[in-house]
């Protein structure tokens, strides 16, 4: 990943957290609002240290994910990025094992790629997160031993968790909904504070966010679903970005005032973001190769 417009690795990763950051994605944490227990810098400070694992060349998927989520643990003591880190660590490692290749397709071949071992790192640092609403799972419980590859793991969760589902799915979601959002965003010449608010707003519209349906219960993802989508439906009638924002903000602070965290969707958003800056980082080394 070389060339001179392109992002090494771990800059790619600090670039998508610090970019969604910036967005004010309502019920989140971002620069203009704190918000369950959380700060922007605990974000960032988490970034810088989990960039390293995930961007080491000569690991493995599960390695990167559990080596990430113990360097965030040692710096900020809580669980800021678990759904990030399982995210990007296929995005990752497809950049850097099939470099010439489609990123999408690479990581078809990462996902496939992954072991029994890859998932008794994930299940550890799953348990070690402990993200809210974990719970037992009725297979494959991150509480015991794995007894198969952490793909297959993720299929058997898809159905209820939307990070699984991306395993499951060749990491659909990001590469459709966030891709095409974000590039559509782009050519409608909205600021980057603005498209990665439409990215967020796309997942959260899309379906149930999966953090906020395993804390809280079906009702409330519903609950949350059809606000996003009267929010979407409302933004396009927002004369200037500074009422946009406002309008977020005021949603916002209702979330967080019910407590309701769609976690999910922030962490697809920085796997959107994630892919598009090593996608890019990756045709121009092509260009340059």
């Amino acid at each position: 990943m070389t060339g001179p417009d392109s992002l090494p690795l771990a800059q790619a990763f600090l670039a998508a957290c610090e970019d969604e950051l910036q967005a004010p994605k309502p019920g989140n944490v971002h620069v203009f609002a704190a918000g369950h227990g959380m700060e922007a810098k605990d974000f960032i400070n988490s970034a810088h240290v989990a960039a390293v694992p995930l961007a080491t060349p000569g690991i493995d998927v599960g390695a990167r994910i559990f080596a990430a989520v113990e360097a965030t643990f040692a710096r900020v003591g809580q669980n800021t990025n678990l759904g990030i880190i399982l995210l990007c660590a296929p995005l990752a490692q497809a950049a850097l094992d099939f470099p010439g290749e489609d990123l999408r397709l690479g990581v078809a071949r990462v996902l496939r790629g992954l072991t029994r071992a890859d998932a008794e790192l994930a299940f550890k640092a799953i348990a070690r997160a402990n993200p809210g609403g974990l719970g037992a799972a009725p297979l494959h419980d991150v509480m015991e031993p794995a007894r198969v590859s952490l793909l297959e793991a993720m299929r058997a969760s898809a159905d209820r968790d939307r990070i699984a589902y991306q395993y499951a799915h060749d990491f659909e979601d990001v590469f459709t909904l966030g891709r095409s959002t974000l590039l559509a965003a782009r050519r409608e010449g909205r600021g980057k504070d603005m498209a990665t608010l439409r990215v967020y707003l796309g997942f959260l519209a899309a379906f149930p966010d999966s953090h906020v349906v395993r804390k809280f219960g079906a009702d409330f993802g519903a609950l949350v679903l059809a606000e996003a989508r009267a929010f979407t439906a409302a933004l396009d009638a927002k004369k200037s970005e500074e009422e946009a924002c406002a309008a977020a903000l005021s949603w916002d602070a209702s979330l967080k005032e019910r407590g309701l965290n769609p976690g999910t969707s922030a962490d697809l958003t920085v796997a959107t973001l994630f892919s598009d800056y090593v996608a890019g980082a990756l045709a121009n080394a092509c260009k340059n190769g």
